[in-house]
């Protein structure tokens, strides 16, 4: 390691597995931006499902070990690489993705997925937007190819994805329904663009869906746990709906027959499968959100880099998450 070389603190894994896996290192050497690279000191960074199944060694991407989670910082720009003309030293910014992983008190991203984060927003509120806003507006205006006017129904509301569901969907002119799982989850989205919420551990909350939305149905679907209520949904939905499976933690046994006199689809969203061109797209969309003021993340449960374990395993475990789960570096 050259001498004089700057460290930090960060989360490092060594080999897939558990929560176990990731321990905290305090010698790893600050990176140094390249070209079109940027270095953001971390202020918060959002912890998101796919970092669990990613820890696990089950997903089909699996990053070279040992590695460094996390996508989604915000923070300040401390330095930039030749050919950076967008940002400067000092700059508040956001991120959708990392070159070096985003649980560590400095992360590098490549410029193209950098973003500036409005005043305001603070840094906290920047860490919950990149996975979970641009996974919501895929799901809504490029995979679901909504209308103003159409139905959807977020199953799975109360989360980070969900409630920038409810915000986007609202924003575009759709009818919103959620579902959540407690009665604080059910306050939060009816606060963040659904105009009914329905409790999902509610024996019969799928009849109080049915009864509320009567004999067309719903339009779309945005699904956050398809291995539970996959065969429910097709029977909510109108002709020709869609249910968008953003989430799913296992197998489920369905009857095609079901999506036959419906002429309905199921349809799988990744995010980055998106384009370069779609990410700037999503990003000039969700950046005209917070200027107007409907994009308003919410923040949920807080961790420090510390308990980054305890945070993998509740991400997974506690149903009923409100808001958006961050890690936090300052």
């Amino acid at each position: 390691m050259a001498t004089g070389q700057k460290l930090m603190r960060a989360i490092r894994v060594f080999e897939f597995g558990g929560p176990e896996v990731l321990k905290l290192q305090s010698d790893i050497a600050v990176p140094i931006p390249k070209d079109h690279q940027v270095l953001i000191k971390v202020h918060a960074c959002g912890i998101n499902p796919v970092e669990t199944y990613i820890r696990s060694g089950t997903y089909s991407r699996k990053p070279l070990l040992p590695y460094t989670p996390g996508s989604d910082v915000a923070g300040i720009v401390e330095a930039v690489g030749d050919n950076v003309s967008t940002f400067k030293k000092g700059d508040r910014v956001f991120t959708t993705s990392t070159i070096s992983g985003g649980y560590a008190e400095y992360a590098l991203a490549a410029d193209h997925t950098v973003y500036t984060l409005p005043e305001k927003l603070d840094l906290k509120q920047g860490a919950a937007i990149g996975i979970p806003y641009f996974t919501a507006y895929r799901a809504l205006l490029h995979s679901a190819r909504v209308k103003a006017g159409e139905s959807v129904l977020v199953h799975g509301a109360s989360g980070g994805v969900g409630l920038a569901a409810c915000q986007i969907a609202r924003a575009y002119g759709l009818k919103v329904l959620g579902t959540a799982g407690t009665e604080e989850g059910q306050n939060i989205v009816l606060q963040n663009g659904a105009h009914e919420v329905f409790n999902h551990r509610e024996p019969n909350y799928i009849a109080k869906i049915k009864k509320s939305v009567g004999e067309k149905g719903i339009d779309v679907i945005i699904e956050m746990l398809a291995n539970v209520n996959l065969s429910n949904d097709l029977n909510l939905l109108s002709y020709g709906g869609r249910v968008i499976v953003v989430g799913s933690r296992g197998p489920i046994e369905i009857n095609p027959r079901d999506t036959m006199a419906k002429e309905s689809s199921i349809i799988g969203v990744a995010l980055y499968s998106s384009t370069k061109e779609e990410f700037r797209q999503f990003a000039a969309a969700l950046q005209a959100g917070m200027e107007i003021g409907w994009l308003r993340p919410v923040i949920g449960s807080q961790y420090s880099l510390e308990k980054v374990a305890q945070a993998h395993k509740n991400i997974i475990h506690n149903s009923g998450t409100s808001g958006k789960m961050i890690l936090l570096l300052e």
